[in-house]
């Protein structure tokens, strides 16, 4: 939440092999003001790890913040296309991959890189994982801490009831014949 990378340049080639969108609109605005999905374009052979390394990673339900108004953990999940449209609690947060070859300075394509059974457990397991996170109910560790949300009222809420709140005593009660 506090680090991204930006880009990835190869020193071999000299060449800019991966780059990101980091900015999130939130911090920019100061206030939620719409969705700020990333994107990233990863530049793939020559030189440069092939189309199943940069996928790789993908085979594994990351836990991530960005489920429901960007509040709660959730995995994320490998999907075609058609696939990319969340109901469930506003997730699991989806991530495709379009993929395009160079040929004579034009892009050809997109392939669909996640229309793919190979990709099968990792869809699996994020939905097992989802299941889980959801039985905690509206607490952390599915939702995110109160200092980390930004989509929701929660912040502003705490702060109007802030006066309200009495701080916890450090005594702890011993058990009747404890």
């Amino acid at each position: 939440a506090r680090y991204v990378i930006h880009s990835v340049r190869s020193k071999t080639l000299g060449a800019t092999a991966a780059a990101t969108s980091t900015q999130r609109l939130s911090l920019i605005a100061g206030k939620y003001v719409g969705k700020d999905d990333p994107v990233m374009i990863v530049r793939c052979q020559s030189g440069l790890p092939a189309v199943g390394e940069a996928l790789e990673p993908f085979t594994f339900a990351y836990s991530v913040a960005g489920c429901m108004r960007g509040s709660h953990h959730a995995p994320l999940m490998p999907v075609a296309v058609g696939q990319a449209h969340p109901s469930r609690f506003d997730g699991p947060p989806r991530v495709v991959a379009l993929g395009f070859q160079i040929k004579d300075g034009r892009l050809i394509g997109p392939r669909d890189m996640f229309d793919d059974p190979a990709f099968d457990g990792a869809r699996r397991q994020a939905g097992e994982v989802m299941d889980y996170l959801r039985r905690h109910g509206p607490f952390e560790p599915h939702r995110l801490p109160l200092e980390e949300l930004e989509y929701t009222t929660m912040t502003s809420l705490t702060r109007r009831l802030a006066h309200r709140w009495t701080p916890m005593t450090t005594e702890v009660a011993t058990p009747v014949g404890g």
